[in-house]
């Protein structure tokens, strides 16, 4: 299978199927007039978003607001703090990045995903591994709609060798910048949140200290039966935090509020902020991480990059010491990070159930 001849349905419905060597954006590009989505991608009785105009979408936060020392700084404090209590999600404005920095890492991801298959190859996904190029099944037995680049970046004794350090120069220096700004963006905001929390200052640091980080740049190739398939399948982030910048300005997120799924509309100015599990956990259940999903476009692809902030491997995942008392008793049992990450793949959880598993005391709505 490669970028020289067509896909046919033998090639998905057999067992030499073999999606390290796969790419949705090939197959977009050599898909037949008559093109059928293939099996392993349908997707079907999905969950159609509300187009209620009377639900709120999430509050705008600006962080040069944040940054003020003054009544500013202390109402958008109070947004921040309520916003990740209800919603868990947020947009963030004035965050500081800067916008050429911007502009030069959407032309090079957007290079990257230009590049002949063979060479974006170099970088799939290994036997057994998480990283690198190309996708993973689902525990449903199905694929998403996307090729995606998985990345550790730090600590930076955990970079795989053939992977960030053989990207293409020009990529990798603009993403070491790139990193470099939302390590500082993501500690800042984390502050701000602990600070909301009440939570103290060194606990909160100690949370995220030389912790895990990884990007993940994706191309949703656009689909001629969006409904069919799904670009991301509803879930909710293992992380302490998630920054997602969506590069070209071409929309799909959906995110779970009551029940309800909700479009949700990226200002192109604007990051977006979501709370993760742990970061949940770590609060004790006063904020909460959002479930959210990634739908498809029939006519323009979206191409995103993602960065991921968790604890590192030698820290505890649990509520904060400073929300524990007898009035408030922990919610969530207590594991190393090394554990957590690994029960969490082994699992293959769909939606929020993760944090079921991690309850004291289950929920009923998973929530």
């Amino acid at each position: 299978m490669g970028s020289s001849s067509s896909y046919t349905e033998d090639d998905f419905s057999t067992s030499a199927f073999d999606p390290s060597t796969f790419s949705v954006q090939e197959l977009v590009k050599l898909a037949a007039p008559d093109f059928t989505i293939p099996q392993p991608f349908v997707r079907i009785n999905q969950q159609p978003p509300s187009l209620s105009v009377t639900t709120p979408l999430p509050p705008t936060i600006d962080m040069s607001r944040l940054l003020l020392e003054d009544d500013h700084q202390n109402l958008e404090l109070h947004k921040l703090h309520s916003t990740c209590q209800d919603w868990g999600i947020f947009q963030l404005v004035n965050h500081g990045v800067s916008s050429s920095l911007l502009e030069k890492l959407k032309h090079e991801v957007e290079e990257f995903y230009r590049l002949p298959l063979e060479e974006k190859l170099k970088y799939k996904i290994r036997e057994g591994e998480l990283e690198g190029y190309g996708r993973r099944m689902r525990a449903d037995g199905k694929y998403d709609w996307v090729d995606t680049f998985n990345i550790i970046t730090n600590p930076l004794h955990r970079r795989s060798p053939h992977l960030f350090p053989q990207l293409p120069p020009s990529l990798r220096s603009t993403m070491e910048c790139y990193l470099s700004e939302l390590q500082k963006l993501a500690t800042k905001l984390i502050g701000f949140m602990g600070k909301a929390l009440k939570i103290k200052e060194k606990e909160m640091m100690k949370l995220i200290d030389d912790g895990m980080q990884a990007v993940r740049m994706a191309y949703y190739p656009p689909c001629p039966q969006p409904e069919s398939v799904m670009g991301l399948i509803p879930h909710s982030d293992m992380t302490v935090l998630t920054i997602l910048n969506q590069l070209n300005g071409v929309d799909g997120l959906e995110v779970k509020k009551n029940g309800l799924w909700f479009p949700f509309n990226v200002n192109p100015d604007a990051f977006v902020v979501n709370v993760g599990d742990i970061f949940q956990i770590f609060s004790n259940g006063v904020y909460h991480s959002v479930e959210h999903k990634v739908i498809c476009n029939k006519e323009r692809e979206r191409i995103t990059v993602t960065f991921n902030l968790s604890p590192n491997f030698e820290a505890e995942v649990g509520p904060s010491l400073s929300l524990i008392n007898a009035e408030n008793p922990p919610l969530f049992r207590r594991v190393g990070m090394e554990e957590y990450f690994k029960q969490f793949f082994t699992l293959k959880i769909y939606g929020k159930k993760y944090l079921d598993y991690m309850r004291i005391q289950p929920s009923e709505n998973g929530d």
